[in-house]
Parts: structure tokens; sequence; C-alpha cells
């Protein structure tokens, strides 16, 4: 049976994945929502979606849905909206009755976790998220192989991901440490949840370095040793990559192999939409220790170069 979904946060880059993963599932977007009326892209979709620039009327219509259809309004409320609204969206979602799936980070506080359980026991509805990476073929692989295996010693990981933005970046919201979290938060959180999905509990968490656009730091886990670093500065492109005309650097080593999953990211949201769908989405603990993470990489007090760093930082 087809299912319904509202949107909240149509105009951001990330809003597209969604509406193709609702299209790409077999379901309709009937009610949409984002204070920037730049949404033509809803055309290439759902043309049909009720659209709205103001959350009150957005609001007002979705209580209208419910009382007209004896309190159903739609299945499902997807946010894309900045990180610092999740939290109040889903209790948004929840409380309208649908079910949330919610963008990374879920939330920017741990304890946002704990409000939001309580309202999923007293409304009987359910959030879930959007971790990609852990329905992605090549970490599942990966995953398998590490818990398969009999060592006693862990793993020596490096991470490195580089994303280039342009000025625009520090005069948005993302740029706003209180808005998105800063950089460990909105481009580093699903790389933290692979690396706990992948490695198990988290054990130590060390920050080297960290500003508003470059962050670096050491994570121990139950069976890696883990540097990372994080960046949206261009500077830090690898010349080798900048030579072949690339502006974002990603790379993930294991004891000095690298992991090859750069392919196979076009269609990661239809297929949590799928997951979700299917009863098998994941849900507020799952992300626990990453919302954890990073609360604690963006309040820790940077080390500088002691211990084991990222070898990046020696530049």
């Amino acid at each position: 049976m087809t299912k319904k979904f509202a949107l909240i946060g149509a105009a951001g880059y990330i809003a597209p994945r969604h509406m193709k993963a609702i299209k790409d599932t077999g379901n309709s977007l009937v009610a949409a929502l984002d204070k920037n009326d730049s949404v033509g892209i809803i055309d290439s979709y759902f043309p049909e979606a009720d659209f709205f620039t103001e959350f009150e009327r957005f609001d007002r219509h979705i209580d209208k849905l419910r009382r007209a259809n004896n309190g159903d309004a739609v299945d499902y409320i997807s946010i894309c909206s900045p990180n610092y609204l999740h939290d109040s969206h889903m209790r948004f979602a929840l409380r309208a009755g649908a079910d949330a799936i919610c963008e990374k980070p879920l939330v920017l506080n741990p304890w946002n976790i704990d409000g939001l359980l309580d309202i999923e026991k007293d409304t009987g509805r359910k959030v879930n998220t959007i971790l990609q990476l852990r329905v992605h073929p090549s970490i599942i692989a990966l995953r398998e192989k590490v818990q398969a295996e009999a060592r006693d010693t862990k793993h020596e990981v490096d991470l490195t991901y580089i994303t280039s933005r342009g000025h625009w970046y520090l005069q948005s919201w993302k740029g706003d440490q209180k808005k998105s979290g800063g950089i460990a938060t909105n481009i580093g959180v699903h790389f933290y949840d692979m690396l706990h999905f992948i490695f198990g509990e988290l054990q130590g968490n060390v920050v080297h370095y960290s500003d508003d656009t470059m962050a670096a730091g050491y994570l121990e886990y139950e069976k890696a040793r883990v540097r990372w670093f994080l960046s949206v500065d261009y500077k830090y492109v690898p010349d080798t990559a900048k030579a072949e005309g690339q502006r974002t650097y990603r790379s993930i080593t294991v004891d000095g192999e690298e992991i090859e999953f750069s392919g196979g990211f076009t269609d990661l949201h239809t297929r949590s939409y799928e997951e979700i769908l299917a009863g098998r989405g994941f849900g507020l603990e799952e992300n626990r220790v990453a919302i954890e993470t990073v609360s604690h990489i963006r309040n820790a007090t940077p080390v500088g170069l002691t211990g084991d760093y990222h070898p990046f930082l020696k530049n």
C-alpha cells in the first residue's frame, strides 16, 4: 500500500535524495516545507505536492489532513532541515502521528536522544535515521570480515575526508557551530557511526586540532585505533587529487590497505528507505555512540600535536 510522506527542508542539498527515495519505493509526497521557495526540484518527483514556506501553515495543513482522515495525516515525515532543528522537527513528526525519517546528524547532543525516546513511548511512533554507510555493500563486507577474524592486536586505521566548500559555507548555518555542531558533526558524524559499526564500542576520544574548517583527532575502538582528519578547505586536498581536478578527497586505510567504497553511493538513500519501510530502520539507540562521539569532539580542548595524530597535521 502506498505510504504518504511529508518533507521538512525541501530546498537543501540532500532533499532530492529523499524525494527520489520516496518515489523509488513507490510512495507519495503530499506536502513539503521550506522557508526558501527555490524548490522547483519537487516538480521532477511530486508536482502535485502541497508546499509551504511557513511552519505554522504547514502544521495547520497536517492537522487538517489528520482530521479529514480519522487521525491519519501522513505515515512518515522526512526531515532535511538544518541540524539544530532536527530535534524539534522529529518531535513534531511523532506528535503529528507520523514516524520520522531524519537526516544526519540525528541530534546535536546525547540528551536529546533520551527526550525523543520518551516521546516515542508516549506516541507509539518511531524515529528512523539515515545511516547510509551501514547499508553500503563494501562497509558491510568489511564489518563481517572484522567480526569473523581472531586477532590479538587492533587494526590501525586512517580516516581522511576533505570535501571542499566555497566562501558561502562559513556564512551559512553550516559555519555556525551552534547550528551545525561544527565540522566533525556536520561532515563526519556518519563516518564515526561507520567506525563504531565496524570496529565495536568506543574506548577513547582525543582531539588534536579543531577550527572552523578543519578538525583532527584519535579514536580508539574495541578492534581499531583510528587517526582521523576532516576538512572543508580545498588547500588540504592532496596534490595528486588536485592534478586530476578533484575537490573532494576520501580515504580510509585499514592496516595500510585502502578500503574502496567510493562507488555505490547513488542509491543508498533509496536502500535506507527500503529498510525503514520493511521495519528495519536504524533508530535512536543506534545513533547514540556517534552522537556522543561528536558531542565530545565539539566540547573537548584540543591537545595539539602530541600522541598518535593524523599525518596530514604535519603540514
